[in-house]
């Protein structure tokens, strides 16, 4: 049985380890294997002790049964000022184990939740082109609305932003 909650500074470690292993896990062959091998548990986990703090970042957590975070989503406001879409799902990571069994859905919908309340009912969503989660997202709905390029570590990397004009549709479909 998996519960979703809202997260807290306590969190951070399990939140990272989470978010270091699912990049190891899923990006070898898209991100350059020399900034994977560099990612450490201590470093997310202080990056995240201190985003947890920020009270315009909404971040839950899937548990286990035992207590363990097996996932997280986060997300809030929209970075770059779009005029279409308000909110943005800046983070959502499984653990390798736990993908394929509607826990995305349920830590989407949990952040969704929380963008409606607040008034933002559009969202949007960066992702690696060449990432197989693509699919996830187009089977909640979403629609290709954007590309850019990043770099990481010298290479260029397509990014496709994910967008839903009206996210209501996905709390929806969970009462459906």
């Amino acid at each position: 049985m998996i519960s979703i909650k809202q997260a807290c500074t306590e969190d951070a470690p399990g939140i990272a380890q989470v978010h270091v292993d699912s990049w190891r896990t899923t990006y070898p062959g898209i991100v350059p294997q020399n900034y994977l091998d560099q990612l450490s548990y201590e470093g997310h986990t202080r990056g995240w002790a201190s985003q947890l703090r920020n009270p315009r970042l909404y971040t839950y957590v899937a548990e286990d049964e035992s207590g363990h975070i097996v996932g997280f989503v986060s997300g809030g406001a929209e970075r770059e000022g779009d005029p279409l879409f308000k909110g943005e799902l800046y983070a959502i990571y499984l653990l390798q184990a736990c993908q394929g069994q509607g826990i995305g859905r349920l830590l989407t919908r949990a952040l969704v939740k929380r963008l409606v309340q607040v008034g933002m009912n559009s969202m949007l969503l960066w992702v690696f082109a060449a990432n197989p989660a693509c699919r996830f997202y187009e089977a909640l709905g979403g629609q290709q609305v954007k590309t850019k390029q990043i770099e990481i570590d010298g290479v260029t990397l397509d990014e496709i932003a994910y967008g839903w004009t009206d996210i209501k549709v996905l709390l929806e479909e969970q009462e459906a």
